[in-house]
């Protein structure tokens, strides 16, 4: 009896961990970069890559409506670039950036968010890995990946000045991935080659 128990314990247990990790167990692949975020309103340093201005601008303007609409709330609105698309148009507060099911992968991505204090990203590139983080006061959107390279972005980390901000990827074979939250956030995977093709983000 007391076997039994124990056997259905590790059962519980393990599909218990199945869920928090995923299925697949790519969790344990979001490996962190070695140097911590720095804080949000620090000055961003010099990226290989910036995106257009009307991008950016877009980015900006939407984080601007989002804050117009609610004052006080917290919002973040994001951009991607994809592969064989170019920069798509600004989405919000946890709207899909990128494609599913198209097997393209995600290159870059502008965020900007209000209310949060500002906003630091990074990300993990084919053949460079981490790129180094960078930085955004509140309502100035901050550039991550690289343009014109046909690397794929293989996960992002994302931190803000204050509270928490959660993310979900999409991974070329596995699909979305669990949502995780905190305050520096990573999704996505690293060491498998793999592409992001999507992403979601709140705040």
């Amino acid at each position: 009896m007391r076997n039994s128990m124990s056997r259905a314990a590790g059962v519980l247990l393990g599909v218990t961990l199945a869920g928090v990790l995923g299925a697949t167990g790519v969790a344990t692949a979001q490996a962190q970069p070695s140097a911590p975020a720095p804080a949000p309103s620090a000055a961003a340093p010099a990226r290989a890559v910036e995106a257009p201005a009307s991008v950016i601008a877009d980015v900006q303007a939407a984080a601007a409506r989002q804050k117009s609409l609610a004052p006080a709330a917290r919002t973040v609105c994001y951009a991607a670039h994809v592969e064989g698309i170019g920069w798509q148009g600004a989405v919000c507060d946890g709207a899909v950036a990128g494609t599913t099911g198209q097997s393209r992968r995600m290159e870059a991505a502008v965020i900007a968010t209000s209310g949060t204090g500002g906003v630091c990203a990074n990300a993990h590139l084919a053949d460079i890995g981490w790129q180094g983080w960078a930085c955004a006061a509140d309502g100035k959107a901050v550039t991550v990946g690289t343009t014109g390279q046909s690397r794929r972005m293989e996960a992002l980390g994302l931190q803000v000045g204050n509270g928490s901000v959660a993310a979900q990827a999409h991974v070329a074979d596995y699909g979305w991935l669990n949502a995780a939250g905190g305050n520096p956030v990573y999704v996505g995977t690293t060491g498998q080659s793999r592409r992001m093709e999507a992403v979601r983000i709140w705040v």
